[in-house]
């Protein structure tokens, strides 16, 4: 286990752990994406996101088992390769580096829209350029450092949250910016004024599984955090158990207010809809303040993507399925190659936002929710292999199990397969499923040419060298 922390500092704490996860997983999806899955499903949006939200609970604690029995740096990518095999630890690990990525590359384009708020003069590309270079030299900072940040932007959003909910609450019960007239006509009858709770019909409602799960991604980044945890045994399960009910919280209720003092037929997708209602209500302070808050909310997202997939990359380097260099330290303690590489690689970011500005949000979406589903399906079945390998005496021994073992996990697995279907049936998203199976396909190619040959000679020079 030492190999596999060396180098790491354990710096973060329950608080900032806690914070990350919420950071990473509350942002562009809730402040942006969320406009696009309310045009599919209608007010029945709120039944996707508790469906979803119950299916990545599963998957936090499927990883949470793991974990907590075996903290390590790369984290579930060391489990699908110790319970599955060396090639599918490879192909989960590079596939959370690339979940992290296109997620990464649809905040900071989120991140050039809020900014248009204010300067649409500006071209956007100029604004994703700038936030690349300030997170990635954020991230070569010390672990104490990235986890101070990520908490206090964390925080922000968190307050801004509870905020619009209490001011949505006073804009229904007493017209708090309205006139007369706006006032009768905000209230819980507009989640069913407008064609019913679901308009669209059940397809609308599975069409919005394809934004709904996007939007959770990043969540599993508190696996990730275990080789950096001060008390992961401890540290870890607070962590998990605190974090969904929360997001719940914020994700249902946000919306259910959103939709309640605003026609869910006229939330558009032109900058957060979080700000376009504020705005349309006339009160602009408000809709400036929450701008801030959803920009600080892209950061956050931002700073998370890159500390994670930065993580992993290093845990497959020390594991021989990376570059050595990605390995490499900082007197600091942080693998920089891999924060490095990151940067470089959003770069490309700023070429997709000065080409296709209009269409780049849906597409990259829809490809990280492939990635992000596949990563989660694939640490629901390692967490299974790991069960089917222990002893009875051994899965008693286990200080955070599964609940509802074996059933729970398997209704999540099966919920993930039908989200790759969800991809593959509707015709916005078929491209997703297409991107995400030629990069699956192109990483066993990858394993067997250089991966695992390069493996077997070590293990041959191995017993020379002794």
């Amino acid at each position: 286990m030492q190999s596999q922390t060396q180098g790491l500092k354990r710096g973060l704490s329950a608080r900032h752990i806690r914070f990350m996860a919420l950071g990473s997983a509350i942002g562009t999806g809730l402040f942006y994406g969320s406009a696009a899955a309310i045009q599919m499903a209608g007010p029945a949006v709120l039944l996707a996101y508790l469906i979803g939200g119950a299916a990545v609970f599963m998957v936090m604690r499927a990883l949470g088992e793991m974990a907590v029995r075996d903290p390590v740096s790369g984290s579930f990518g060391h489990y699908a390769s110790t319970y599955l095999g060396p090639m599918s630890g490879f192909i989960l690990g590079w596939t959370y580096a690339f979940e992290m990525i296109i997620v990464c590359l649809a905040d900071i384009t989120a991140f050039g829209i809020y900014m248009g708020f204010w300067f649409p003069e500006v071209a956007r590309w100029i604004w994703v350029l700038g936030i690349v270079l300030l997170i990635g030299g954020l991230n070569l900072c010390s672990v104490k450092v990235f986890g101070e940040m990520e908490f206090w932007l964390s925080l922000l959003k968190v307050a801004a949250i509870v905020a619009m909910i209490l001011g949505g609450f006073g804009i229904m019960l007493f017209g708090i910016g309205t006139s007369s007239t706006d006032a009768a006509a905000t209230g819980i009858s507009n989640l069913w004024a407008y064609g019913g709770f679901m308009p669209n019909g059940i397809g609308g409602l599975i069409a919005s599984f394809a934004v709904v799960m996007f939007a959770f991604g990043g969540i599993e980044i508190i696996g990730i955090t275990a080789g950096e945890a001060k008390d992961p045994q401890r540290v870890i399960p607070k962590a998990i158990n605190a974090v969904p009910l929360r997001i719940l919280l914020f994700y249902v209720l946000t919306l259910f207010v959103l939709m309640a003092i605003y026609p869910w037929t006229q939330i558009g997708s032109q900058g957060s809809p979080f700000v376009q209602i504020f705005d349309s209500l006339g009160i602009s302070s408000a809709a400036t303040i929450l701008n801030i808050v959803v920009i600080s909310a892209a950061v956050s997202a931002i700073n998370s993507d890159i500390f994670g997939a930065g993580r992993m990359m290093f845990g497959l380097a020390q594991q021989g399925q990376a570059p050595k260099g990605f390995a490499k330290i900082s007197r600091h303690g942080v693998p920089w190659m891999t924060v490095l590489v990151m940067g470089v690689t959003l770069l490309a970011g700023v070429l997709l936002n000065y080409l296709i500005p209009e269409n780049i949000f849906l597409v990259i979406a829809s490809i990280a929710t492939f990635a992000t589903v596949w990563v989660w399906l694939m640490i629901l079945v390692t967490q299974v292999a790991m069960r089917r390998s222990m002893t009875r005496e051994q899965v008693a021994e286990l200080k955070f199990p599964v609940p509802f073992w074996p059933y729970a996990p398997i209704a999540a697995i099966v919920f993930m397969v039908f989200i790759f279907g969800v991809l593959g049936y509707f015709p916005e998203t078929q491209a997703a499923l297409m991107v995400g199976a030629v990069w699956i396909v192109l990483l066993v190619v990858a394993y067997l040419l250089w991966v695992k040959p390069a493996a077997g000679a070590a293990v041959e020079e191995a017993p020379e060298l002794s």
